[in-house]
């Protein structure tokens, strides 16, 4: 008999990275793990039949991978990778610099001479990319494409291949026709994904479960005031509660999305990040869920430490951890597992320093520890539950030495028995029922990454406010109902926990304000759908961390002739904001027409200067409306309507709606530039008072172009004494 009932659980997410408004996807996550861990995980158990696990797919990944799939997605590395290396413009070569490296060293780019020669040659940390541009040429460029999109091939795939191993055998110099073969691969291998899940499901092999549609905190959609059960004194948004209707959205969703792909409802969900409640039991088992999963944390604290481990690791009561249980809340009730975190963060953290196969003897061994201190009529169950994609760029060769041997010791040992959940569930039914589910997460029991931080706090407000306006308005019936959808989804994507992951002192990235600015912009979305102005505050990023200056500040008061002719002298004192110094960043990665904001002041009033790639007078005239917006003060804009036409009209607005202040005073020149004169009282600025603006084009009120990208040009409005202030200075 089989001493350990070992129940895998993969977890496959992606946040909803693509801005469908705007038509961009900025970033290349679901496309570069779906080439390489969606489908290498699969490939693994298709090596082993006798292997069994649970796959958790979250709906949004899911939605992704299809539109890939149906020619309907993209993603900007993708769109720069397919540019043939010799027409390359500056910009993207600066951006293949920027972002063509966005890979483990260790495992992913120095295993590979010629990618690990570019690597060092991009010099990163030392040289900017445009310091390092000149030290590439035609040929570096095409093989660093290929590189970076052959290196997150996984090799399973490659193994089974031929065409993918003569490349990964050439190693340089490659041709255009190569690469583009290596970029079709990767829409072939898109293309197999979800067939193949279907396929281990479909043999009995895999059990597939799913997570509220966009990975939502569940808990926190049902009452935020849920979060001081772990945390009493936590701070949490101005608005706490909750937002029923949109959970049963995302749960419903859900299920009827993995009903269609897969045939069959799934009965086994995975929480996004694990975050469990008391309240949300009705909510699944309405919906078909007979079985749910979380950490061990959760389970201690719902039995006041009665299960818990030691200084030393080892757990207290462990024949009560390694076992299912019952949760009811009235006449619902559901199974729960609850994860071994130390088992399942070896996986995670600690095994990719080990050769393979003494780590998965490693790993046998600790299950036949567990099954030497869990004396039960039947043997213990042990979940390991962990990201299915996102720790094997840190192992050696991807994991694949460490998988295989795992995946053959599990299936071929006579101790062990690899489960699927569910099939286990219906097996072994829950003996126990524990009185009360504790409100926590996978991390700490608590919901402390989400909620409770400054940054964290204000998106919450900013998501609130965005759907308390389309609450209102879905209430009017003028408004168009595939509209009033769309902008629904745009709060639901808002509402996934991956945006709130990044904000707050808890994770960072290189890619922390593009989390930001993709979920300000889903909101934003919010009010363009439905032809409303989105508030000023949307467009200040929510996170304050590394905050930098970006532009230039004016030396001594203007004196400017308002006409929109090139004046050099006009400007000389000004500041000054480039908008070629953002180039090849994650924040700037759509080329515009604006190249340059000079900006200063009279007196009395605020001066801007926008350039641009060739005559304003030309080039405005492909946009409908030419914005000065401020952050601060809050909620005022300044729009050129119809912009170099016979049309053109100057509005000015305050908070979306007309100002009473009549725009008559704001002077605007159109030619060669553009120039504009605000007078301060106008904006009701004071002396020594902030201002904050930023230069925006639209089109179909979508935003084409900005300056600056993220946040805005900071200045102050002067005092009479400014320039002797600055001449003391």
């Amino acid at each position: 008999m089989a001493e350990v009932a070992l129940a895998f659980f993969w977890h496959q997410h992606q946040p909803y990275y693509p801005d469908d408004l705007g038509g961009e996807n900025l970033m290349p996550w679901v496309r570069l793990h779906g080439v390489k861990d969606y489908y290498g995980m699969a490939l693994h158990l298709l090596e082993v039949p006798e292997m069994r696990c649970t796959i958790n797919l979250v709906p949004s990944l899911l939605a992704q991978i299809q539109a890939y799939v149906d020619g309907k997605a993209s993603d900007r590395p993708f769109d720069v990778s397919f540019i043939d290396a010799g027409s390359l413009r500056e910009s993207d070569c600066l951006y293949l610099l920027d972002h063509f490296f966005m890979a483990n060293a260790e495992h992913m780019i120095r295993p590979f001479p010629r990618y690990a020669e570019l690597f060092h040659r991009r010099a990163a940390g030392r040289n900017t990319a445009a310091e390092a541009r000149r030290r590439f040429k035609d040929k570096d460029f095409r093989d660093l494409q290929v590189w970076f999109n052959l290196a997150w091939v996984h090799p399973l795939a490659i193994e089974r291949d031929e065409e993918l191993r003569e490349l990964v055998s050439k190693g340089k110099n490659f041709s255009e026709d190569e690469k583009q073969r290596l970029l079709a691969k990767h829409l072939e291998i898109m293309r197999e994904i979800i067939p193949l899940h279907k396929k281990l499901q479909d043999q009995g092999q895999v059990e597939l479960t799913t997570t509220p549609y966009f990975h939502p905190i569940l808990p926190l959609l049902l009452d935020k005031k849920l979060a001081r059960e772990a945390m009493p004194a936590v701070k949490l948004p101005r608005y706490t509660g909750g937002y029923l209707e949109d959970a049963a959205i995302h749960v419903r969703r859900a299920v009827e999305q993995h009903r269609t792909i897969f045939g069959t409802a799934p009965i086994g969900m995975w929480p996004a990040e694990g975050s469990v409640c008391q309240t949300m039991i009705p909510l699944l088992v309405q919906h078909g869920i007979r079985w749910i999963a979380t950490d061990e944390g959760v389970l201690s604290q719902s039995t006041q430490g009665f299960v818990s481990r030691d200084a030393h690791g080892h757990a207290r009561n462990p024949e009560l951890l390694y076992r299912p249980y019952m949760v009811r809340e009235g006449d619902s009730e559901l199974g729960i597992v609850f994860r071994d975190h130390a088992l399942s963060d070896m996986i995670g953290f600690h095994y990719q320093r080990s050769a393979g196969a003494d780590a998965a003897a490693d790993f046998m061994r600790h299950l036949h520890n567990i099954a030497q201190a869990v004396k039960l009529g039947q043997p213990p169950l042990v979940p390991v539950i962990l990201d299915g994609e996102n720790c094997w760029e840190h192992y050696p060769h991807g994991g694949v030495p460490f998988l295989r041997a795992l995946y053959q010791q599990c299936a071929t040992s006579p101790t062990v028995k690899p489960v699927k959940l569910g099939e286990y569930l219906e097996s072994n039914p829950p003996r126990d029922t524990l009185p009360r589910l504790f409100a926590g997460s996978w991390i700490n029991h608590n919901f402390a990454i989400w909620i409770g931080h400054e940054e964290d706090n204000s998106a919450w407000d900013a998501l609130h406010r965005a759907r308390e306006h389309l609450r209102s308005r879905t209430q009017q019936k003028h408004v168009p109902q595939d509209r009033i959808q769309r902008a629904w989804d745009e709060i639901y994507i808002a509402e996934g926990s991956d945006w709130f992951w990044w904000f707050g002192d808890d994770h960072s990235s290189a890619q922390d304000a593009l989390f930001d600015y993709l979920f300000r912009k889903h909101l934003q979305n919010v009010y363009l759908l439905l032809g409303d102005q989105p508030p000023a505050d949307l467009a200040r990023p929510i996170s304050r961390r590394g905050q930098k200056a970006i532009h230039t500040l004016p030396r001594s008061f203007l004196d400017v002739v308002v006409d929109g002719r090139e004046t050099f002298f006009e400007w000389i004192s000004a500041g000054r904001y480039t908008c070629q110094s953002e180039r090849g960043t994650m924040a700037m990665v759509t080329r515009g027409p604006i190249e340059d904001v000079y900006f200063g002041f009279s007196l009395k009033t605020l001066l801007v200067r926008v350039d641009f790639d060739g005559p304003a007078s030309t080039v405005l005239k492909s946009f409908e409306t030419l914005r000065i917006g401020f952050v601060e003060p809050t909620g005022w804009d300044v729009l050129i309507d119809r912009p170099a036409t016979s049309e053109q009209r100057l509005r000015l607005l305050h908070n979306g709606a007309t100002a009473a202040a009549s725009p008559a005073s704001v002077d605007v020149g159109i030619d060669r530039i553009v120039e504009a004169s605000i007078p301060f009282d106008l904006l009701g600025v004071k002396e020594n008072q902030p201002v904050h603006f930023f230069v925006e084009l639209l089109e179909n009120k979508q935003s084409r172009d900005r300056a600056p990208r993220e946040g805005g040009i900071v200045l102050t409005c002067p005092s009479a004494d400014f320039e002797q202030i600055m001449w003391d200075v």
